[in-house]
């Protein structure tokens, strides 16, 4: 039996807390609004993405990638973040996990762990490793991406979309 090809961008992901919307053009404003805190981009690689035009450019990458996600609170309905998946590759049955940021408030909620597991539940149906790009100074990410078993693998330098390539960790996790 062959396995099922990962649609990058499915209709919905969601559990009783959390939905994961795909990314329209739409969208930016709001997604700004919560991507504006230049606390959020602190320990990430590209620490002025809080900047409107550095975040425009952010924002026509996660359209493009055709893999990008609002996520949403469902009790509040607010944009709580984005995430996305991305570099799939069927041949080595493997997808990336990464791009994503929340809102302050919603940092030490849950919320990430609610996303990861139900993008690994779905990405797992058609894939045998996730993988994901972490600033080697992305302190927070890094210990967050370990607490859901997470193991690094590599490091290298991840060119991000019309951005300067920044050294990043690879993590990975096995079905």
């Amino acid at each position: 039996m062959s396995t099922p090809l990962l649609n990058l961008q499915p209709e919905i992901l969601e559990n009783e807390s959390v939905k994961l919307v795909p990314l329209k053009e739409t969208d930016f404003e709001a997604l700004y609004e919560v991507a504006s805190d230049p606390l959020i981009w602190e320990q990430h690689p590209n620490k002025n993405r809080y900047e409107r035009d550095v975040f425009l450019n952010f924002f026509e990458g996660a359209i493009e990638s055709k893999g990008a996600f609002l996520i949403i609170d469902k009790k509040t309905n607010e944009i709580a973040g984005s995430t996305r998946f991305y570099e799939y590759e069927p041949e080595n049955k493997s997808v990336f996990i990464g791009y994503t940021f929340y809102g302050r408030k919603y940092w030490g909620t849950g919320f990430n762990p609610q996303v990861k597991k139900m993008m690994f539940d779905y990405s797992f149906k058609a894939v045998d490793k996730i993988k994901f790009h972490i600033g080697a100074e992305n302190y927070r990410s890094q210990k967050a991406i370990e607490k859901l078993g997470a193991k690094k693998i590599d490091e290298q330098e991840v060119a991000y979309y019309n951005e300067p390539s920044r050294y990043n960790f690879v993590y990975e996790i096995e079905k």
